[in-house]
């Protein structure tokens, strides 16, 4: 039995050829695929009819999109004038592929994300989107926690790449792996990050653009904050979510303490809060700097409460106080790159770039923080390092020191 989903007309520019059949939702073709709709007029009157496309066509339509906006992306193109972009005139055979599998690293994921925040609820087949980047993202955590914490903690002072995406990337991976320190179920771990990942979607734009903006946020901009989380359940609804725990972890991941339900679904939505909170406090605006990585796990343990310190305790030492991707000063005058977590939260694996002196170095160098004049002597904001730092070249590094 065929499966209909609507089509986004609002993405569809008249006088452009359509690459799908058009259908009413019961099977009756409307447009032949090749045929250009024709006016505003056309488009009401297959809004009218409820037009609808084959599920098939709808994911090959938007993986033809979604490979369009990473083409312009490359380019340089505007990000607001790649999200409005209309859905293209052409799909590829390479475009229908089965199931929704999301090929790539963590970078590839952020960008695909990003569209699908932007696109909100106007997102063509968002769920099968949404399963893929899930599977993904628990295949490349699974293959190198350090890696993704490195990825990403890089990406998230980049605010020309878009914020709301890698905060919900890295709140996902903050939180699940708390979760698995904390020994919650698999389901658990998998409510995390699919919440995490579209717990913002109800103000992505607008979370971009406040991570751009010179000064704090207006009364307007705070109440709308304040009332994204129904906001987002509403689109989630219209993607045709069902799971209460879903929409529930995503209602409450600013007030944990409304949920209703069993222990592991409070803790849940307590890590999800915390994550959220803590990836915030750790990413640049430019009204005001980051609070570094250690600033932040400190405050994570000193505001605990009976009710909430094991998970604040595990999220922390989850993290380490120099998470891989962050930057730090060491005891002899070299600033380091740390490159994954080591046996204690003080004591991380770091790759030096620059010397005492300030100048580059021109091969990286691993050094043992556990040794007196390597060890950590303060936190660096990235905004003080003025060195890019080569994803390949850190996991030869890695490779070489067994770390």
């Amino acid at each position: 039995m065929l499966i209909y989903v609507p089509v986004p007309l609002s993405r569809v520019q008249p006088g452009r050829a359509l690459p799908v059949d058009i259908r009413t939702p019961d099977g009756r073709l409307l447009l032949r695929r090749g045929q250009k709709l024709q006016s505003e007029a056309h488009r009401d009157m297959l809004a009218n009819h409820q037009a609808c496309m084959t599920e098939t066509d709808a994911q090959a339509w938007q993986r033809a999109l979604d490979r369009q906006m990473r083409s312009m992306r490359q380019q340089g193109m505007d990000m607001t004038a790649i999200a409005n972009m209309p859905m293209p005139e052409e799909i590829l055979d390479t475009d229908y592929l089965e199931g929704s599998a999301v090929e790539g690293g963590w970078l590839d994921l952020q960008e695909i994300l990003r569209g699908l925040l932007y696109q909100g609820a106007q997102a063509s087949t968002p769920l099968p989107r949404l399963q893929g980047l899930e599977q993904k993202a628990f295949k490349l955590l699974s293959l190198d926690a350090d890696e993704c914490l490195f990825v990403l903690f890089q990406a998230l002072p980049d605010l020309e790449l878009g914020y709301c995406a890698t905060h919900a990337l890295l709140s996902g991976v903050v939180s699940t792996l708390t979760a698995a320190k904390l020994a919650l179920p698999m389901s658990s771990r998998m409510l995390l990050m699919r919440s995490a990942l579209v717990m913002n979607i109800g103000m992505a734009r607008p979370q971009d653009h406040l991570a751009r903006q010179l000064k704090a946020p207006s009364p307007a901009q705070r109440e709308l904050i304040t009332a994204h989380p129904p906001t987002s359940v509403d689109i989630l609804r219209g993607f045709g979510v069902q799971d209460d725990e879903w929409l529930d972890a995503v209602h409450w991941h600013h007030a944990p303490q409304g949920v209703v339900g069993d222990g592991d679904q409070q803790v849940t939505v307590q890590l999800l809060h915390l994550a959220d909170i803590l990836v915030a406090k750790m990413a640049p605006r430019l009204s005001r700097p980051a609070i570094s990585a250690f600033g932040a796990a400190k405050s994570l343990v000193l505001e605990a409460n009976s009710q909430t310190r094991q998970q604040r305790v595990a999220m922390a030492s989850v993290l380490g106080f120099y998470p891989p991707g962050t930057y730090v000063q060491l005891a002899n005058g070299e600033v380091a790159v740390v490159v994954a977590r080591g046996e204690k939260a003080t004591t991380p694996h770091v790759a030096s770039l620059i010397n005492a002196k300030g100048m580059p170095l021109s091969a990286y160098v691993y050094r043992d923080t556990r040794q007196m004049d390597h060890s950590v002597r303060m936190p660096l904001a990235a905004n003080q390092v003025n060195v890019l730092v080569n994803l390949e070249r850190i996991r030869r590094l890695r490779q070489q020191h067994g770390v």
